[in-house]
């Protein structure tokens, strides 16, 4: 028994602590259960307490608040404690116990009812409690449950814990000194005396910080005009009073003493504060200047026409806004011909000026950009004034400038003819029939000078329903805008035309040049026009070389043919430009007619030939240059396959073509080979008469993994026999060889896997490494020339293609082995615009949400190694 009772007794022990703590949170979860309504309401007080919002609330308001909030935490309560019963040790007990198998603290504390006098049974029943006394020994404390979602359902006890958590990280604990001063009929602040608070916050677009007065040393007070002053007075009515003379409102003798004021800064004055505590400032008001506009430079007209007019503009806080007016100055037109009538009236024309995108706006210069060609006042006299706004809607205007307003120039007499009746009829319509007239004699018998029957017969179109239209009564304003956009666009096929012809187009620029030196044409359309001719000179010279390359190789050149470097086309061409700069326009004219006709006469020079077999370093760079021709059709043919992936449709039909356009590569490329000493049939690279064969890739049967490795061993056996060996030129393009063929082999293992972006990857590396490996050979060959190697490699190694091949412009073409030539085809900003253009392209195809995700992640590949 004794034994019993001292297990029974440590078994007490081992409950103890489970037990007690089961009953605090047995206790925690009535106290939840019962009294969260209470709390509640309690957590949302105290929230709008700490906020503030007593202060703010009305007299009637806030008795309603008194006694509602008083009524309903005592309602809350009464409930609370109805439902809420104290729990018991035997209740935490039980609920302990239900959490072990079997109820052992139940059985311990029970008897044996039968067979007390029966060994074999006591035997038994002690077993069992030994039993139940080791599952005690595995007793936890039960958690509490807190959930009272069915008691909740709306979580209302959430939105009470919210609020009180933004006014503890919003509102303040000071805020509960105020209460009693919001009660009515009470006054606050008997023991420590009256106190105030205020701020001054600066207007928005200052962009300055608001302003605690509490903290401002000293009696004066700068604030920008139309700063918001806010006081408030806590303590009894009337113990503090404010008296201010800066907001321009009449003094109150009653509204001094209101608990919360708030005034706007519109002059300079003080603000006082009277009473104990109280304070005083004299206030300085920061004026806001109206802001300026001053037209900087010259207007400016381009050849298209585009109106660029340079302006300052600048604010104490910035400019939000401008304007810019164009009016007509009617005493300034030269009233003849069609201006002899009254004009129709127009509209001034209004102009959004440009503001600057980043930045500051309290000082800047930009540039109004503007095409006013089609407009009825362009080439006439106008008025331009600028007005600029600051944030508070001051304005301020520019000076009125008188000049012509820019439009396009047009050089061909018949286009000039056009737009000046078209601007005829845009200043009256009475003019109708005088233009018809007009073009009609002009236009007659167009055999001769009129090339473009297209643009005559809708010039005749337009005038005969003008003609008709002005007869029956019916030429409205309607009618007036469609005939004078019919006639532009007659003007503009004349002016441009459609040079299909390259040569025509050379023509065509030379011809506007020497019009635009006859007319006095500005230096910034000098210098437009100088680019047109560039440019159709660049497309002439492009359809010379087509039409050559494709001649036989053993032509020579006639004794009238002509050879121009690039550099002395580049000299004659600047040293045109200039003549035009200073005037001299005898001396440009006369040089522009020794380049027609230099132009003119102007062929593809191909050099002699049969001048001996290329030597082992250009057939080493003619292989080179074939492989990477053929890589560039596996990647062609590989970015192709990956758009047929995502769009079977948009390359159906062409993949056939594309299949024998590749297989053809070296044929389509054949005019780049000519001109080398060898066709190209004649081995490029080591001799082996079976070398271009396998470096094609144009066999459709194989797949592009196959015909890619046969590019890899292609490459490997070219490299094997490249000269140079021992220099450091020879050992970087080895090197560089070696890299674009680990390129070609990781390619080949991407579209046995069918990764097409990665095998493009691949490819693009393996291309550049072929260039770099060819540059480097060219140094190598250009090296041992100056160690004088053989004649027959002069041309290499000079870092040609091959000896004697030249472009019109007398340039070598393909300098070290390279596609291309390292003269300069794009003057000017004309590269740069390109490369910007192409770029542009690649984002915005890049950002096609329609596209493929793969082909996307391509572009935008691209767009990080570019």
């Amino acid at each position: 028994m004794t034994r019993d009772r001292t297990d029974i007794q440590a078994t007490a022990r081992r409950l103890r602590w489970p037990v007690r703590l089961t009953h605090v949170g047995l206790l925690s979860e009535r106290i939840t259960r019962a009294f969260w309504p209470l709390w509640s309401i309690v957590f949302v007080a105290f929230s709008a307490i700490m906020l503030g919002l007593h202060e703010y609330l009305s007299v009637e308001l806030t008795w309603v608040v008194l006694v509602a909030l008083p009524l309903a935490l005592v309602v809350a309560l009464i409930a609370g404690l109805r439902r809420f019963s104290w729990p018991t040790l035997a209740e935490a007990a039980a609920r302990v116990d239900r959490t072990l198998p079997g109820r052992p603290i139940a059985a311990l504390a029970d008897t044996q009812a039968i067979g007390a006098a029966d060994e074999a049974s006591i035997a038994v029943w002690q077993a069992h409690v030994a039993r139940m006394a080791e599952r005690v020994s595995a007793a936890r404390p039960v958690a509490p449950d807190l959930r009272i979602s069915d008691r909740d359902p709306y979580a209302l006890r959430y939105l009470a814990v919210l609020a009180l958590a933004v006014g503890v990280l919003f509102g303040s604990v000071l805020k509960v000194a105020t209460v009693e001063a919001a009660l009515p009929g009470r006054t606050a602040g008997l023991a420590t005396g009256p106190s105030w608070e205020g701020w001054a916050e600066p207007p928005a677009y200052t962009g300055k910080p608001s302003l605690y007065l509490n903290d401002i040393k000293g009696s004066r007070l700068r604030v920008p005009k139309g700063s918001r002053i806010t006081l408030r007075l806590y303590g009894e009515v009337g113990a503090l009073t404010i008296t201010e003379n800066v907001s321009g409102r009449a003094p109150d003798a009653e509204g001094t003493a209101e608990p919360s004021q708030s005034f706007d800064v519109v002059q300079p004055g003080s603000i006082s504060i009277e009473g104990t505590g109280g304070a005083s400032w004299d206030v300085v008001m920061e004026p806001d200047n109206a802001p300026v506009v001053q037209i900087s430079a010259p207007v400016e007209r381009t050849v298209a026409g585009e109106m660029r007019q340079a302006f300052i503009a600048r604010d104490d806080y910035g400019v939000v806004g401008g304007k810019a007016q164009i009016t007509l100055d009617l005493a300034g037109v030269d009233r003849r011909y069609g201006k002899a009538l009254d004009p129709e009236p127009r509209d001034p024309i209004v102009l959004d000026l440009p503001m600057p995108i980043a930045g500051s706006r309290t000082a800047f210069e930009e540039t109004l950009t503007e095409n006013l060609s089609k407009h009825a006042w362009s080439g006439l006299p106008v008025e331009l004034k600028m007005t600029v706004e600051d944030a508070i809607g001051q304005t301020a205007d520019s000076a009125t400038i008188n000049l012509e307003l820019p439009g396009r120039r047009f050089f061909n007499p018949l286009a000039n003819a056009i737009v000046e009746q078209r601007s005829d009829i845009l200043w009256s319509r009475e003019n109708a029939n005088r233009a018809a007239g007009l073009l009609r004699a002009v236009s007659y018998k167009p055999e001769g000078f009129i090339s473009n029957n297209t643009a005559y017969l809708k010039l005749r179109v337009t005038l005969r329903r003008m003609e008709t239209l002005a007869r029956i009564g019916r030429f409205d304003e309607k009618a007036r805008d469609e005939i004078a956009e019919a006639l532009w666009d007659v003007a503009l096929t004349f002016e441009d035309g459609r040079l299909t012809d390259a040569l025509e187009r050379l023509r065509r620029a030379q011809d506007r040049l020497a019009e635009a030196m006859r007319q006095g044409a500005s230096d910034q359309e000098i210098a437009e026009l100088m680019q047109d001719l560039r440019d159709a000179m660049q497309d002439y010279m492009r359809q010379l070389a087509e039409e050559n390359g494709q001649q036989n190789q053993d032509q020579q050149l006639s004794q009238n043919q002509q050879e121009i470097t690039g550099d002395q086309l580049e000299e004659m061409l600047k040293r045109l430009q200039e003549l035009m700069e200073q005037g001299r326009m005898a001396e440009a004219q006369a040089l522009l007619d020794q380049l027609r006709q230099m132009m003119e006469n102007m062929q593809v020079t191909q050099g002699q030939q049969g001048q001996g077999q290329p030597g082992p370093g250009e057939q080493a760079m003619q292989g080179l240059q074939e492989t990477l021709r053929n890589q560039q059709g596996l990647s062609d043919e590989a970015f192709r396959d990956l758009q047929e992936q995502f769009n079977p449709n948009a390359q159906a039909g062409q993949n056939g073509q594309n299949e024998g356009r590749n297989g053809q590569q070296g044929q389509g490329n054949q005019h780049e080979g000519q001109g080398q000493g060898q066709g190209q049939g004649q081995n490029p690279g080591n001799g082996d008469p079976q070398q271009g064969q396998n470096g094609q890739q144009g066999d459709p049967s194989q797949s592009l993994a196959d015909r890619q490795q046969a590019l890899r061993g292609e490459l490997g056996r070219q490299t094997q026999n490249l000269p140079g060996a021992g220099t450091p030129e020879g050992d970087a393009a080895r090197e560089a060889l070696g890299r674009a063929g680990r390129a070609m082999d990781g390619a080949e293992e991407a579209l046995r896997r069918d990764d097409l972006p990665g095998a493009l990857d691949k490819q693009a590396q393996a291309m550049e490494a072929l260039r770099e490996g060819m540059r480097n050979l060219g140094e190598a060959m250009a090296q041992n020339q100056q160690n004088g190697s053989r004649p027959g490699e002069q041309g290499l190694a000079n870092g040609q293609d091959s000896p004697g091949v030249r472009d019109p412009l007398g340039r070598e073409a393909g300098a070290t082995g390279r596609i291309g030539s390292d003269e300069n085809l794009l003057q000017g900003e004309d590269v740069y615009r390109r490369a910007e253009e192409l770029l542009d392209e690649i984002r915005r195809r890049s950002g096609e949400q329609g596209r493929p995700e793969i082909e996307r992640d391509y572009l935008k590949r691209l767009l990080d190694r570019f």
